[in-house]
């Protein structure tokens, strides 16, 4: 049997249905951008992350699978919407010719991305939460609806430029932003995240590197200082 590749899931009508679906809810409420913008970022970089770390290429896709669909959830409501979305998508990717063990690979990574109930479960899960979590960035902002007063809106459109890379078994993300939030306002809806990514990144055994502007931002773990 032919393998289903990540093409595959992205241009499946069913799933395109619920990724434009799930991101409208999120607009009608007020949140940033979830659609092909995000979930397509998200699928990049879980599976840049698990390439750079040398996973087999099929892991590799399964991430990018799993990053694609991870949001769908939200349509349900955006509480509980990785539990939502596994359950939602097992049967669609059995459906679709997907074996068992790998449907449940992509659904339990799914279900474990929220940094309310989520925890790494696989090297697959542990890439998801980080591309996920590390996605701020202005292309988030709604700009027809952009609110000043909005945190998480003015925190993304602050930020200029993301760059994450995977280097000596150390995945770094680095953000330039300007001055229209500061890394204290980044942090103030970001930190259980980043603290998400922290140990998503342990379990792939490799640090986590935070820096806004050029500062590190979490734990130092070069030699101690004098």
């Amino acid at each position: 049997m032919q393998e289903i590749t990540f093409d595959d899931v992205k241009n499946c009508e069913n799933i395109r249905e619920l990724v434009d679906h799930a991101n409208h809810c999120l607009e009608m409420i007020g949140y940033t951008d979830h659609g092909p913008r995000h979930v397509g970022y998200v699928s990049r970089i879980a599976g840049e992350i698990l390439r750079k770390l040398e996973m087999p290429d099929r892991r590799v896709e399964l991430a990018r699978i799993a990053g694609w669909v991870h949001d769908i959830g939200n349509m349900i409501n955006r509480k509980h919407h990785g539990l939502n979305g596994a359950v939602m998508l097992f049967p669609i990717l059995c459906d679709m010719g997907v074996p068992v063990s790998e449907a449940s690979e992509i659904c339990s990574a799914v279900g474990s991305h929220e940094e309310e109930t989520g925890n790494p479960v696989s090297d697959i899960s542990a890439a998801l939460i980080i591309a996920d979590k590390v996605d701020a960035h202005r292309a988030r902002v709604r700009l027809k609806k952009y609110d000043m007063n909005d945190i998480h809106d003015r925190v993304n459109y602050s930020i200029q430029t993301t760059n994450l890379t995977v280097v000596d078994n150390t995945i770094t993300i680095k953000y330039t932003m300007n001055t229209l939030a500061s890394p204290m306002d980044f942090l103030s809806i970001y930190l259980t995240r980043m603290q998400m990514c922290e140990k998503s990144a342990e379990f792939l055994g490799c640090k986590f590197a935070l820096y806004i502007n050029d500062v590190k931002l979490n734990r130092w773990d070069g030699p101690d200082e004098v």
